[in-house]
């Protein structure tokens, strides 16, 4: 009995381990930025696994039009491809983050490797745009206390989220757009796609239409949509520069 007792409380701690690994409000492992307290007028739109052509810059011109800013989670292999459009991401005011150099699943790497697609992203971002941000988030979430002690060791703040579109597998966008809605509480980090990991040039028009969508949404109903820095300023209580 004892035995089946111990076998049982182990499985369930290795269960709840890997959960707290990939699961993005988890805390386990390190603290890990994912928004503000509910109620919060504010809302911060993220993409992941860009530089895209041509849905980044697509993207660029609905943000662009509404006046809202955004942040950009960047991998590098991708940056060094193409450069032009990390660079207009910049020039826009966009925020842009470490997203690593290959979008590798840092829970199965080494911390040597770990520390070299930290790295290597962020030459990536320096030679193409100059000055950006510290922000970094895991590809997939996928972090343990390596990761994160890697991370901060080379000055990176782990950024996760608190909504996600779905959308990585292109659904229309009426899906993505319900999918965030249904979530929403304010104060949320939202997560969505501007590229795809596998491959440069993956359609992501239907997560550029759920955007205009969802700023048209919330923008109506009082919501400030703003980057991740800005969140955070207002999370510690500094003034919005």
């Amino acid at each position: 009995m004892l035995v089946s007792i111990l076998s049982g409380a182990v499985a369930a701690a290795a269960v709840a381990a890997g959960y707290q690994a990939m699961a993005p409000e988890g805390q386990w492992y390190g603290s890990t930025f994912t928004g503000l307290a509910r109620g919060s007028k504010q809302l911060a739109l993220t993409y992941d696994d860009g530089p895209n052509d041509p849905h980044t810059l697509r993207l660029l011109e609905v943000l662009a039009k509404h006046n809202v800013k955004a942040t950009f989670f960047l991998i590098g292999g991708y940056v060094r491809q193409r450069t032009d459009i990390a660079r207009e991401l910049a020039a826009a005011g966009h925020t842009t983050g470490n997203h690593t150099s290959t979008h590798a699943l840092l829970t199965l790497k080494s911390q040597a490797e770990i520390r070299r697609q930290l790295s290597d992203c962020r030459a990536a971002l320096n030679d193409a745009i100059g000055e950006h941000s510290n922000l970094f988030r895991p590809p997939f979430g996928g972090r343990r206390p390596a990761v994160l002690r890697i991370a901060r060791q080379l000055h990176l703040e782990p950024i996760m989220w608190s909504v996600t579109g779905y959308d990585w597998d292109a659904p229309p966008a009426e899906i993505i757009e319900r999918k965030v809605t249904k979530q929403i509480r304010g104060g949320d980090v939202i997560l969505l796609h501007d590229g795809d990991h596998r491959q440069m040039g993956a359609d992501r028009s239907q997560t550029v239409l759920a955007t205009d969508r969802l700023l048209d949404r919330y923008k109506t109903q009082g919501y400030e949509f703003v980057t991740i820095p800005e969140m955070m300023q207002r999370k510690s209580g500094q003034p919005k520069p």
